[in-house]
């Protein structure tokens, strides 16, 4: 069984994961975010590490940093730069999936498996 928070990027766009995306894993406590950890995306659009090993009460933060990519991957596209993510967490569930879906122009999210 999985444990901890976990991501992958998927591009919409371009029918393929999203390679080569930088993340990063804040915890937010009284509006106050700390840094945890970071990723980069993998071939498939996973980072390979899980980001936090054990899960507790809390709010964190998934920050996609997706500039570089667009401008990687379409040359000028300056829509989106950061895709910020907040989320709750309860430590009765030992596992959090936080999938993105993406297009150059938006994007979707939602609580994976």
């Amino acid at each position: 069984m999985k444990t901890g928070i976990t991501t992958h990027v998927l591009d919409l766009t371009q029918g393929k994961p999203g390679a080569g995306i930088k993340v990063e894993l804040w915890e937010i406590t009284n509006s106050t975010r700390t840094f945890i950890a970071n990723g980069l995306t993998n071939e498939d659009g996973r980072v390979e590490t899980v980001l936090l090993e054990k899960v507790e009460d809390g709010e964190y933060e998934l920050v996609f940093l997706v500039k570089e990519y667009f401008q990687r991957a379409e040359g000028k596209n300056n829509f989106l730069t950061s895709i910020p993510i907040r989320f709750y967490t309860d430590k009765t569930q030992v596992h959090y999936h936080i999938p993105l879906l993406l297009s150059g122009w938006g994007y979707q999210t939602y609580r994976g498996s």
